[in-house]
Order: C-alpha cells, then structure tokens, then sequence
C-alpha cells in the first residue's frame, strides 16, 4: 500500500547508499510495496549478492510515537530470533543515523521462498493438510520466539516502557490514543472513554512477570515458505512492531477479526513447545491485546495518509472489531 512515510530514493542514491554499506553497487533494482511504512527495494548487487534495503521514514516526518526508531528493534530482533531457534532474513548491515541518508536503514539478506499470502490456498502442495501443518508449525516457532526475554516491558527504542506490564501496555495504549491528538481519528468513541476501558480490565495483565519478545505481526503476508518439497517455513520476516511484553499477544495478528480456538493449529504447535492454557482472565488480555491492535490499524492512518480507496475497507471492517471488543472488556468481571 501507498503511504506518506515510504522514502523515495534515485537510482543513484540507492547506488550510494550500497556503495557506503557493503562496498558494492546496485546492479538492478526493484521496490518491493507490500510494506506499509518503511520503502524497500530489493537490489542486485554488481558482486553477484541479493540484499534488501528498508529505509526507515524521514526523522523529522512525525509518525504515531511506537513507530519511533522501528528499524532499530527490528534489527535487535535479527540478533536474538536465530540464537532461539527461529528464522529470520540474515542482517547483512545496519545504519542508523546515517548522515547522508538522514535516517536509519537496514540491509537484509534475499529470500529465495514465497510469501504465504500469495500462495493460493487451493494451491496443490498446501492442500489436503498442507495448511494446517504450517500453522502448526509456525506455532512452533512463535513459541520459541517468545521464549527470548528481556529487562524491561514495552517499547524501550521509542521511550515507551514499564516495569510492569500493566504499567507498559497502559503506557503503549496511551501514547496510542494520544497520538488522536495530532492525528484526528474517527473513533467509535472519545479517547478518554477507550483508556477507562482498557484501564478497568487492565488488572488481568498483572499475570504476566516477565518481559517476552513478542513479534505481534506475524500474518500470512510476512511468512515465507520454502515450497521446492513439502511445503516448510523459510523465514519470518518484518520485526518492527515487536516489543517486550506477553507472549500471548502473539495470537492476535495471526486470528485477526476472529477468535483464537482451541482446535487452531497454530496453538497445538505452540504447545508443543511451552505450555498455553486460555482461561476466562487469558481471555480477558487477548480481548485487550486485540483492542490495541484494532488501534492502530485506526490511528495509522494519519501520519500515513494511504490511499482512501484502499484504506476504506480496513476501516470499515476494524471500527466494529474494536466496538465489540471494547464492549466484552467493559462487561468483564475485574
């Protein structure tokens, strides 16, 4: 999708930028327009290497205040995933700051699979079970993804953090909804009747004690599959909204607009390697976990100002998302 915070670099700054950070020039190029905030290109490189570029926003374009050095745990997060089992697109170089560029970037190792979400379902290798067992399998790798901890709770590379979860989440729900304030968005009702909400239902994440890498945008479109056999999970890709907090907020991306079940693969195979049991309170902080992704797919769009055409129909299918969950955490017992 189109949008406001996507760089436009040349040809030859492209060129430069390769030059400065791996030494070699760019041979071929082609963006890659899937992401929603940062640009990315895919380039060829005249030593013979395929790498991918993502460029962070402008420093000095606003974005909603999570969003504050993205790249940066995105990068943290390519140093911690492999050690714990999980794979990710090699980190090949990181910039941050980068004086010519005036911003941060990252250069990744080329994947050679294809993106889950542009894999038919009635696709002969994921057909009759195929599926499932991915979901089952990515439900593995969640685990052990989320099994990587960390000292403190939130954002800590945009200044948004806890020694709590409660306090953390609060804290990201907040700046969230203060960023209406820059940014008027059309909320199903006033910010300060969001925040009492989720503030009333909020003692439920008292449970969780430690901080847990949490990817918390693991859908189709940022999995890729190695399809050259029986079907496998090559990489999981696109870490910048990761942050520190409880690992069962990895389950709303993946069940979006839906409900987690207890016969979905993607949990049989998170049990397999950690224990996971959905009680009533459980319920209580995925309904919160949901509240705050349903936020943002809201708020997003101001700093962002995508197309209306296309971002219709995301507001329009996440306004009654958000109404309904609100409406289970204000009837839930405190």
């Amino acid at each position: 999708m189109d949008s406001r915070t996507k760089r436009r670099l040349s040809p030859a700054e492209l060129d430069a930028l390769a030059r400065r950070a791996l030494g070699a020039g760019v041979a071929a190029s082609a963006e890659l327009t899937d992401g929603y905030a940062n640009a990315v290109w895919r380039l060829t490189l005249d030593d013979g290497r395929a790498v991918v570029l993502k460029v962070a926003p402008p420093p000095e374009l606003e974005q909603l205040s999570y969003e504050r050095h993205l790249l940066r745990m995105e990068a943290a997060v390519c140093e911690l995933a492999p050690a714990a089992g999980v794979p990710v697109a090699a980190l090949v170089a990181a910039g941050f700051d980068d004086p010519v560029l005036g911003g941060d970037y990252l250069v990744l190792g080329a994947l050679d699979g294809v993106s889950w979400n542009a894999v038919p379902a009635s696709e002969g290798r994921l057909a009759d079970g195929g599926h499932d067992e991915l979901r089952r399998e990515l439900g593995r790798y969640l685990a052990r993804f989320n099994a990587v901890t960390g000292e403190v709770f939130g954002y800590p590379h945009a200044g948004i953090t806890g020694v709590t979860w409660r306090e953390a989440y609060l804290a990201m729900a907040g700046a969230l909804l203060a960023d209406t304030l820059r940014y008027p968005t059309p909320l199903p009702m006033p910010a300060d009747e969001i925040a009492a909400v989720l503030a009333g239902a909020a003692p439920a994440l008292d449970e969780v004690t430690t901080p847990h890498l949490v990817h918390f945008d693991v859908w189709q479109g940022n999995v890729f599959l190695d399809l050259t056999g029986t079907p496998r999970i090559q990489a999981i890709i696109d870490h910048e909204r990761a942050f520190w907090g409880d690992p069962l907020a990895e389950f709303v991306t993946p069940t979006i607009f839906g409900e987690l079940r207890e016969d979905d693969p993607l949990l049989a195979g998170y049990r397999e390697v950690t224990p996971l049991e959905l009680t009533p309170s459980a319920r209580v902080r995925l309904d919160l976990y949901r509240a705050y992704l349903y936020l943002i797919l809201l708020v997003e769009n101001g700093p962002r100002q995508y197309p209306e055409d296309e971002y219709a129909r995301v507001r329009e299918r996440t306004t009654p998302a958000l109404v309904e969950v609100l409406g289970r955490l204000a009837a839930a017992p405190a």
